[in-house]
C-alpha cells in the first residue's frame, strides 16, 4: 500500500500546514508549476518526491523534472504532465500519450481546477488536485491524499487548505 500526498501549481508558495498533511503518506507527487527549486527541495525533505515542470518553471526545476512521467506505482502505471486538460477534452500531444501508454492513473495541473473523474473510453482515473499556491484566479487552495494499492486507487481525500 502506498499513500500518496500529490500537489500542484505551488507557484513558489509553500503553505506551512502542508507537513501535517502528508505526514501519513509515503510519497509527494507534483503536477507541476513548483516556482523554484526550493519548493522542490522542501517538498523532498518531507518524503520522496515525483514530479513535472509546469509552464512557469524555470531551468531550474526544468534541469531536474521532465515534462513528462510515465512510471509504475505498486501496479498502476502512472502518467503525469502539467498540462493536460481532462476527459475527453485533453490536449492533443496528452491525448496522444495516453494512447500511447495507456495508463490506469493521469495526473496534471496548469487548471487549477480540482477535478477527480473516471475516462470510460480509455478506462483511466484522470486527477488534478488544484492548486495549492496563491498565484492565479482560484479561490480556495486544495491538495489530494489518496491510496495505491495493488490495482486499486482509494481513499481520495480532498483538502482545502
Amino acid at each position: 500500500m502506498t499513500r500518496i500526498g500529490l500537489i500542484s501549481d505551488t507557484h513558489n508558495y509553500l503553505d506551512e500546514s502542508i507537513p501535517e498533511h502528508f505526514k501519513n503518506c509515503d510519497e509527494i507527487w507534483h503536477g507541476g508549476d513548483f516556482g523554484t527549486v526550493d519548493i522542490a527541495n522542501q517538498l523532498k525533505a518531507m518524503k520522496p518526491l515525483k514530479g513535472v515542470y509546469g509552464n512557469i518553471d524555470g531551468n531550474d526545476i526544468r534541469s531536474i523534472y521532465p515534462e513528462q512521467l510515465v512510471f509504475m506505482c505498486e501496479e498502476v502505471k502512472v502518467m503525469m504532465r502539467h498540462i493536460g486538460g481532462y476527459p475527453p477534452k485533453y490536449n492533443p500531444e496528452t491525448k496522444k500519450e495516453l494512447l500511447i501508454h495507456q495508463p490506469q492513473l493521469f495526473i496534471s495541473g496548469h487548471s487549477h481546477i480540482l477535478k477527480v473523474m473516471y475516462d470510460d473510453k480509455i478506462n483511466c482515473l484522470h486527477i488534478n488536485p488544484g492548486a495549492a499556491g496563491k498565484q492565479g484566479w482560484h479561490k480556495v487552495r486544495t491538495l489530494i491524499r489518496f491510496t495505491i494499492d495493488g490495482k486499486e486507487m482509494k481513499d481520495c481525500e480532498v483538502i482545502e487548505l
